[in-house]
């Protein structure tokens, strides 16, 4: 692979996280900024996927004839846990989104700042 080429993944992780950065700091929308915090999940877990990958590695499962390198299994239980985690997060945010609009007729952060 040409060198250039090689650390590609993580240089649009990298412009992933900083998309979704860019739309927890510059947007008000209270929506807007949680879709923001999901891409930025979203690029760290593939980040961490990908770096538990190994060049010509197998599944760690042992049998005959079976040699390493293996690819290790730890990054990918630990992003299917982090995976939960953010969709239970995700679906309370925008719980509390509802309730900020019943109770306050807006979802834009610098409204509500305004209203207190």
């Amino acid at each position: 692979m040409p060198s250039g080429l090689q650390n590609l993944d993580y240089a649009a992780f990298v412009v992933l996280f900083c998309i979704g950065l860019y739309m927890v700091l510059a947007r008000s929308n209270l929506v807007k900024k949680l879709l923001g915090l999901n891409i930025m999940e979203t690029a760290v877990f593939a980040f961490i996927v990908t770096s538990g990958m190994v060049d010509d590695g197998t599944a760690p499962i042992l049998g005959n004839g079976v040699a390493g390198p293996f690819a290790s299994p730890l990054p990918h239980a630990l992003i299917l846990t982090g995976i939960v985690v953010a969709v239970s997060i995700t679906a309370l945010a925008l719980a509390l989104i509802v309730e900020i609009h019943r109770q306050c007729g807006t979802i834009e952060a610098d409204e509500l700042k305004g209203a207190e």
